[in-house]
């Protein structure tokens, strides 16, 4: 690192005891004088042999060797003598003699008086010079130099053929490039991070001070070694930035790519064996169990779509992304990608949600169309059940639970109409999803499906409609017979009631003729009002017979009903008979005894004839008698009209009334008694 006084650079050269390889010295020496620039070798070497620990043939043997090596270049070899040990004139002799040939002075000096041609400073410590030197510290960054300038060279070289392969030939020959996968052998960051460790040392050595202070110079190499590596730094990182730009179109066509082929992947999966399994499935079953077999296996098929769409939702993600990214040269294959992905997941989609609503749909209409038929053999059920009712409320309650069925039999038709027209309006739309696949015939078979069922449907309704009309005319019929049986008994429990409420609040006879037709004449109403009961009555049992026989039934009620209406009639007749004799025999008497009573005194030629008291005696007595007789009826039982006392009470006012009318006819005769006397 030291220079001479011409600014030449100096050449130690330390020879040892041990036997010394001239090959190895003269490659080193190559070595060495390849650092320099040109410029520094113009200026020549300064050559120090130390020969202290060598032999003096070995010197002068290294002398002659610069010759050949560097004879051009060496101004002066300074041989470093030991202390009395050669031989001075020979030695002195002996160089002196080979100057000319050897073209360079070559001095003997002991290490002492070395400082008489260089400058102590320039001189390192073994020949008293200050200069501070670390061979082992050069050595060690020499190395890391080297090997710098080794990996950077060859980087460099990589790089630029990986670079240039990117930039030239046809987009084949680049994509045929970058399929090599063509790979630096060193990292390039590693080698950059060891360029910078090196110059920044070289660097700071350059500028730091040794540790006594004295300003330490640089050698020409460490100097020259700056520009080297800061020249191959810029070109690494040069070249680095465009081997990342390619890398990362690389990484982006890469990426492309694969995308590209999972594109594909998703799309010819969709359209092939994802479209097959949906071609093959066009049935709606025709049951709940089919069309729940169905549905199973459609949700299979949708569990194989759910990762392809799993997929394309992934793909779509990444897609979004590279267009994010803004590289324009992609935007437009990315798109189409993207439309082509998206149209093919959407369309499989579409499909897959039209068949689980045809399912469901078909699901639906099978399930109504079970709900129907169980309610329909219910109702037939209910229809071949023959109706023995207890009473007409049964008969009425059996009648309204009939008609309720019917009715939810309606609804349940209606509802599987328009189940079934939704169905076939789903299934009119299904040729549009067949991917140009003929489904006339499978479709054809569906909704001659639907049809049978919901004709089938009618048809039963309809026939169950008409058992329903006969059962609610023979109900209705028999709600009619029992209404009359009841109307029936009703009548006779009236007539009933009319014929004790003649025996028993029917008594009186009047006082005077007057009130006697009064009551003779509210009987013959009452008896008007008997006689309507007993006629309803009948036409109620004659209604009665001709509801029985058009339902050919016998009747529980009607037969024993006209017996009984007749035997209480014919008690209500007689009874009626008796009541009317009696007030007959009233309005006789009282019409008779208030004649004779409002007849005047002074007339006694209007009786002359005493017959007609006694007649009006026999007719009181006889209505006397009457009132103590009860009426007898056919069947041989006996009844009075009201209690002892109310007919004591009746005689009672027909007694006064015969005794008004003794007391008249005594006064009648006391005068004709009289007359003969005078």
């Amino acid at each position: 690192g030291g220079k001479d006084r011409r600014s030449g650079l100096i050449l130690t050269i330390p020879l040892c005891l041990e036997q010394t390889s001239m090959d190895e010295l003269s490659v080193t020496l190559d070595y060495l004088l390849s650092i320099p620039s040109e410029k520094c070798k113009a200026r020549g070497f300064t050559v120090i042999v130390d020969g202290r620990k060598s032999q003096w043939n070995v010197v002068k043997t290294v002398v002659l060797m610069l010759q050949n090596v560097v004879p051009a270049e060496v101004s002066l070899v300074c041989v470093v003598k030991p202390d009395e040990f050669w031989d001075k004139k020979v030695t002195h002799f002996c160089f002196w003699k080979e100057k000319d040939r050897l073209g360079f002075e070559v001095i003997l000096v002991s290490a002492n008086k070395l400082t008489r041609y260089i400058e102590p400073c320039q001189l390192t410590e073994d020949f008293g010079g200050t200069l501070t030197y670390d061979h082992m510290d050069w050595l060690n960054k020499r190395l890391v130099f080297e090997k710098f300038t080794k990996e950077s060279t060859s980087l460099l070289d990589e790089l630029a053929l990986i670079n240039n392969g990117s930039d030239k030939g046809t987009q084949q020959e680049k994509e045929r490039s970058i399929d090599l996968n063509f790979l630096p052998s060193v990292d390039p960051e590693t080698v950059l991070q060891t360029g910078h460790e090196l110059l920044s040392e070289l660097q700071q050595r350059r500028f730091n001070g040794s540790d006594g202070g004295v300003s330490w110079s640089p050698m020409d190499d460490e100097l020259l070694a700056q520009p080297q590596v800061m020249k191959l730094l810029d070109s690494l990182r040069e070249q680095y930035t465009r081997y990342q730009e390619v890398c990362r179109q690389r990484s982006k066509r890469t990426q492309l790519e694969e995308i590209q082929q999972k594109v594909m992947q998703v799309v010819n999966w969709l359209e092939g064996p994802g479209s097959e399994q949906l071609r093959t499935q066009w049935g709606i079953g025709d049951s709940i169990r089919a069309s729940q077999a169905l549905q199973q296996k459609h949700e299979e098929i949708e569990s194989q779509h759910s990762e392809w769409f799993a997929v394309y939702v992934e793909l779509n993600q990444q897609i979004a992304a590279l267009l994010n990214a803004g590289d324009e040269e992609d935007l437009v294959e990315l798109k189409a990608l993207q439309q082509q992905l998206s149209d093919v997941c959407y369309r499989q989609a579409s499909q897959l949600e039209f068949r689980q609503n045809l399912l469901q749909a078909a699901l639906e209409f099978h399930s109504v169309a079970q709900d129907l038929s169980q309610q329909l053999d219910g109702l037939l059920g209910m229809l071949c059940v023959d109706v023995a009712p207890a009473d007409g409320a049964s008969i009425q309650q059996t009648l309204k639970l009939l008609e309720e069925k019917l009715k939810s039999v309606d609804l349940g038709l209606q509802g599987l109409r328009e189940k079934g027209q939704s169905l076939l309006d789903q299934i009119s739309n299904q040729a549009s999803w067949a991917y140009g696949k003929d489904v006339t015939i499978e479709n054809k078979e569906n909704v001659d499906h639907i049809q049978g069922v919901m004709e089938d449907m009618q048809l039963r309704k309809q026939r169950c409609e008409d058992m329903v009309d006969v059962r609610r005319l023979k109900m209705l019929q028999m709600v009619q017979l029992f209404k009359c049986e009841e109307d029936a008994a009703q009548a006779v429990e009236w007539l009933s009631e009319l014929l004790d409420a003649l025996l028993k609040t029917h008594i009186r006879l009047g006082d005077d003729v007057q009130e006697t037709k009064v009551l003779l004449e509210k009987h013959r109403k009452f008896v008007d009002v008997a006689q309507s009961t007993y006629d309803y009555g009948r036409q109620l049992l004659q209604a009665t017979v001709v509801l029985c026989q058009s339902l050919r039934c016998t009747s529980r009620s009607s037969g024993d009903t006209l017996p009984r209406l007749n035997r209480v009639w014919k008690q209500f007749t007689i009874t009626s008979e008796e009541r009317v004799h009696r007030l007959e025999a009233a309005v006789a008497f009282h019409s008779s005894a208030e004649k004779i009573l409002q007849e005047c005194p002074d007339q006694p030629e209007a009786f002359t004839e005493m017959e007609q008291f006694d007649e009006i005696e026999a007719v009181g007595k006889s209505l006397l008698d009457r009132l103590t007789v009860p009426v007898v009826y056919p069947d041989g039982s006996e009844q009075y009209f009201g209690s002892p006392s109310d007919m004591a009470s009746a005689a009672e006012h027909i007694r006064e009334k015969m005794k008004l009318v003794s007391l008249k006819k005594q006064q009648l005769r006391q005068p004709e008694a009289t007359t003969p006397e005078s």
